[in-house]
């Protein structure tokens, strides 16, 4: 697993393979957003390698600590790692290269993701938590982005998979800005954006609000906690 604390509140995923897609990457990137993962399944393995490269150089540049990763190629990744692309990792899901692979492949300094939706497959992700950095659980809600074959989660089928797993859980399938705070009250990482993002006027001003409910809903949540620790009758000690 990979050493480096990865900052998953906002994970940004691309959609097409234009320049568009590249300028969105960037601008979340330079608005916070931890995570920028290259996404273009209908595309050639050689135009994937080059957006990935492109994506990789502008977001680098937009904001160092932003981790890019490539959807379902370690392949591609590793090509990318090797031609000297900032490029951090591969998230993989359950057709794609096994995770045990893909770690060998990228070493141990890669970020891994791996695809997991359900209890029992979250369960079995805990056996890989020796070679798998975060999952991605969902989908939230129904969306044409990506068929899963399962049924929505909604926000409250979160928290049994967050009290479960041993990794991160970055929720993912069409989550919106006004989901986050729920999301993140629910003890998931992060959140995953496609459409929220790529289909913005102002990516960044989405971002952006983005963060900053995820923020402040998180130290509500601090609060509350110490709130509940600390109160006569409620089981906590005064000093």
């Amino acid at each position: 697993m990979t050493a480096v604390e990865v900052d998953f509140r906002l994970y940004a995923i691309t959609s097409g393979t234009d320049r568009r897609a590249v300028q969105v990457a960037a601008e979340v990137a330079a608005a916070g957003a931890g995570v920028v993962q290259v996404r273009a399944k209908d595309a050639s393995t050689r135009r994937l390698l080059a957006l990935t490269l492109e994506v990789a150089q502008t977001v680098a540049a937009a904001n160092p600590l932003t981790r890019v990763v490539v959807n379902d190629r370690a392949d591609v990744a590793w090509t990318a790692r090797r031609m000297g692309g900032q490029v951090h990792g591969v998230h993989l899901g359950a057709d794609d290269l096994p995770p045990q692979e893909a770690r060998e492949l990228l070493g141990p300094g890669a970020l891994i993701g791996w695809t997991a939706g359900t209890l029992e497959a979250v369960r079995a992700a805990n056996g890989l938590s020796a070679v798998v950095d975060y999952l991605g659980c969902g989908p939230l809600r129904a969306t044409p982005t990506k068929a899963t074959g399962r049924p929505p989660l909604g926000a409250q089928g979160y928290a049994p998979l967050v009290r479960l797993s041993e990794l991160p859980l970055v929720a993912i399938g069409g989550v919106r800005p006004e989901d986050v705070s729920e999301l993140a009250r629910a003890g998931v990482s992060g959140v995953a954006m496609v459409r929220a993002l790529n289909a913005a006027r102002d990516p960044a001003a989405v971002a952006r609000r983005v963060l900053a409910a995820w923020d402040s809903a998180q130290e509500q949540v601090t609060t509350d906690h110490s709130q509940s620790e600390f109160s006569p009758g409620q089981g906590g000690t005064l000093y």
